[in-house]
């Protein structure tokens, strides 16, 4: 399968069918093989359609799929990642005020910076670092795809993409159930513990999860805090860009739907000035969100369905040495921004 983000060429409308259909069904799968695997382990359905994907490799990897699984992976993708957009509100984001905004960027850089300096420390290629780093700084499996949409094609790409997604799910897994213990330990308050748990988890749903365990109060915060990670994802991704692009003969796609991101960012904090369209609103909101919660899944399971288990079992523990360091990074700089400035 060829690189993450490559757009298919030469490939008829018609030849695209059968790879979308195919991840399509997997992230069906996934979506309703999730509530039960919930009863044991919090898992993800995003998760559970890579790891599916990644089984169902050998019989994906026919020809016949390659142009529409190519799609998935590139232009879906960028569509459900520019429709985040319309979940993150400007005004809600000032509320947080301008000290616990400058605890997260700055936290946020050292996280990327931390993961490309590992990554060269150990040996690796930078492009694994600003994967694993913009994956733990912003908002996970997210972050991970959009950032492998604008690095330039590598050898273990995929590989690595898939890998960081894994180990920043299972690291945010760990990080619910112990962050806001922590922030107890460290004499902090719910809004306090909020704001550590939304500027230091990855995935949104485990901010979620984490936060509303403490209180209503550090719920809110931690909700808060993640989106205005998420809107970062535009800066973040343009820079990392930019950086791998302009080092390197080869080119990556225009990010066109970083911008589509911010347009649609700049729309939902527009909406409530205009009442008179609020249910409309409502309701384009609702389909846009479950587009981009379906666009990201299947973007995943085609992923997944593209790369060979022994891709992934060649990456060793360097891999996730750099992907745990960023996480210890981002969780001390916000603390210790947050014990500093209280």
């Amino acid at each position: 399968m060829a690189g993450v983000g490559e757009a298919p060429a030469g490939a008829g409308q018609q030849n695209l069918l059968p790879g979308i259909g195919l991840a399509l069904a997997l992230a069906i799968a996934a979506y309703g093989i999730q509530p039960i695997v919930a009863h044991v382990l919090p898992v993800p359905a995003l998760v559970i359609a890579l790891i599916i994907g990644i089984w169902l490799h050998p019989f994906a990897s026919r020809p016949i799929f390659a142009a529409g699984l190519r799609y998935c992976v590139s232009r879906i993708l960028r569509i459900a990642v520019a429709l985040l957009g319309l979940r993150i509100a400007i005004g809600d984001i000032a509320a947080l005020g301008w000290g616990t905004a400058l605890i997260v960027i700055l936290a946020m850089v050292a996280t990327v910076s931390t993961g490309i300096a590992l990554s060269r420390l150990l040996g690796l290629s930078s492009h694994f670092g600003a994967l694993a780093g913009t994956a733990t700084a912003v908002c996970g499996a997210s972050a991970a795809l959009a950032t492998s949409s604008v690095l330039p094609a590598y050898k273990g790409k995929e590989a690595d993409t898939i890998f960081v997604v894994i180990a920043v799910n299972l690291l945010s897994t760990i990080a619910m159930l112990i962050y806001a213990p922590a922030g107890h330990m460290l004499g902090m308050d719910e809004r306090t513990i909020g704001i550590l748990l939304g500027g230091s988890i990855h995935d949104v749903a485990q901010v979620v999860g984490a936060g509303f365990a403490v209180s209503d109060t550090a719920g809110a915060a931690a909700v808060i805090v993640k989106l205005f990670r998420v809107l970062l994802l535009l800066p973040f991704i343009l820079v990392i860009g930019f950086a791998f692009t302009r080092s390197t003969t080869a080119k990556a796609p225009a990010p066109v739907f970083a911008f589509a991101f911010l347009a649609l960012c700049l729309v939902n904090s527009a909406m409530p000035l205009m009442p008179e369209f609020g249910a409309t609103y409502a309701t384009i909101k609702s389909v846009a969100s479950l587009a981009s919660t379906w666009g990201l899944l299947i973007a995943i399971a085609a992923l997944g369905l593209g790369t060979s288990l022994k891709s992934i079992l060649q990456l060793g523990w360097r891999h996730m040495a750099i992907v745990t360091g960023a996480t210890l990074v981002i969780f001390a700089c916000v603390a210790g921004g947050l014990m500093i400035a209280g």
